[in-house]
């Protein structure tokens, strides 16, 4: 078995966050680590391969990025966590790349990988937390050609079928692909282990792969700001209200609150 699971190295969410020149979210702080979800992905591919028997012969969970050198950093926290292999795509004229330009790259890497050793599941987190596009695992699944099972919370392959389950507003849902499939997962049912130390220590001096657009077949014009289908037209920072009232936690809190609310018409 052969589990890819996409990662995300972003600004931490506690972190103070500034847009630059460009109109884009500033990164490669010192603040910035593996995208939080991803890790409830990561989980969800260790504990798929755990029940057909990794690690063993023949099973692989590998982690895959995309971006620059400090990216890596990603990877070494899923390799911590139990990933076997990682592969950082890293090439300058990725930046600036939107959430299909990000997966165009990401689609090329998984292809080399299933041409390496068959893939059967590409999974993803259900959001990255710096965009919050969660347009990526669909644009690969269009994009590889593969059947796309989105936000599960249980996950089982057997046979060569990938069953899911999710829950919906409404109802509770089973869907079953053939694989390879991806699929995201959301973050309510796959609590991302910590690593312990030996495996901290281990994934200090594990091999990354490194490969550029070259490596993976991708045309360097369809990448970045000017092969990207969005464009940032403006960004700014959001306005402090100027109707905001303090409400103190004195003898009088309850009655200017309902006052206050009342004004407003709620």
């Amino acid at each position: 078995m052969r589990v890819v699971v996409c990662v995300k190295h972003v600004p931490d969410l506690q972190s103070p966050r500034s847009i630059g020149d460009d109109g884009r979210l500033v990164r490669g702080g010192d603040d910035d680590t593996l995208n939080e979800l991803d890790e409830d992905a990561l989980e969800a591919g260790l504990r798929t391969a755990e029940a057909a028997g990794f690690p063993g012969e023949g099973h692989d969970v590998t982690v895959l990025t995309v971006g620059p050198a400090a990216a890596v950093e990603a990877l070494r926290r899923g390799v911590a966590m139990g990933a076997s292999s990682a592969v950082h795509v890293t090439d300058e004229a990725v930046a600036g790349s939107d959430a299909l330009a990000t997966a165009r790259v990401l689609a090329a890497a998984i292809t080399r990988l299933h041409a390496e050793q068959p893939v059967d599941l590409v999974v993803a987190g259900m959001a990255g937390l710096d965009g919050l596009t969660s347009l990526v695992p669909a644009a690969l699944a269009e994009l590889l050609g593969w059947p796309q099972l989105t936000l599960a919370d249980q996950i089982t392959l057997t046979d060569g079928t990938v069953t899911v389950r999710r829950e919906t507003s409404t109802d509770v849902e089973v869907l079953t692909a053939p694989a390879p499939a991806v699929l995201s997962v959301t973050d309510q049912a796959f609590r991302a282990r910590f690593p312990n130390f030996k495996g901290i220590m281990a994934a200090r001096k594990h091999p990354v792969a490194t490969w550029t657009l070259a490596d993976v077949g991708v045309d360097p014009a369809t990448v970045g700001a000017d092969g990207s289908t969005t464009r940032v037209v403006l960004a700014a920072e959001r306005p402090e209200r100027p109707d905001r009232v303090l409400v103190t936690g004195d003898a009088e809190t309850v009655p200017a609150l309902a006052d206050y609310l009342a004004q407003k018409g709620f």
